[in-house]
């Protein structure tokens, strides 16, 4: 009775993780594709503005294509990487270098916790960050480790000729 009960604890276990890794994987593109989408929106794209304009890594990028052309350029950045991801039955290098570029869009945006004017609450001081830019931005941590781990799966699962 023991031994059924361990085995079905283990495929419990098992089917958990297979669906975790589809949550995990096809909701980082989701997220990716959606908020891809929204970049070719005017409130998206002011909504962004603040940020990139106050990065050291991205605030000459509004200023040379315009705050709209930017946004535009990051939509289609954000739905290809989206979309690369999701190729990962067909094409798992190519869905893990598109988690790749995600890590690379994680991590710009984490940047922004650091030179984004209102991250700490007014009137308080760290760790109480503001709900506005603050604990918006602060989700990237976790879809910068969804990326990391789709990337790392994806590759274990492309043919071992090299990573390239």
């Amino acid at each position: 009775m023991e031994n059924l009960s361990t085995n079905t604890i283990s495929e419990n276990s098992v089917n958990l993780q297979k669906w975790g890794i589809l949550v995990i994987r096809y909701g980082l593109a989701l997220v990716l594709i959606w908020i891809g989408i929204l970049k070719f929106t005017s409130y998206e794209a002011e909504g962004i503005a603040p940020l990139a304009s106050n990065s050291p890594i991205m605030s000459w990028l509004p200023s040379m294509l315009g705050v709209t052309g930017f946004a535009k350029l990051l939509g289609v950045i954000e739905i290809t990487t989206g979309l690369l991801i999701c190729c990962r039955p067909i094409a798992p290098k190519v869905s893990a270098w598109g988690s790749l570029a995600a890590c690379i869009t994680f991590i710009i945006t984490l940047t922004f916790l650091f030179s984004t004017p209102g991250i700490v609450q007014k009137g308080y001081s760290f760790p109480f960050i503001s709900p506005m830019p603050g604990q918006f931005l602060l989700k990237d941590i976790v879809l910068l480790g969804a990326s990391l781990f789709t990337a790392g799966e994806a590759f274990a699962a492309a043919p071992q000729k090299s990573m390239w």
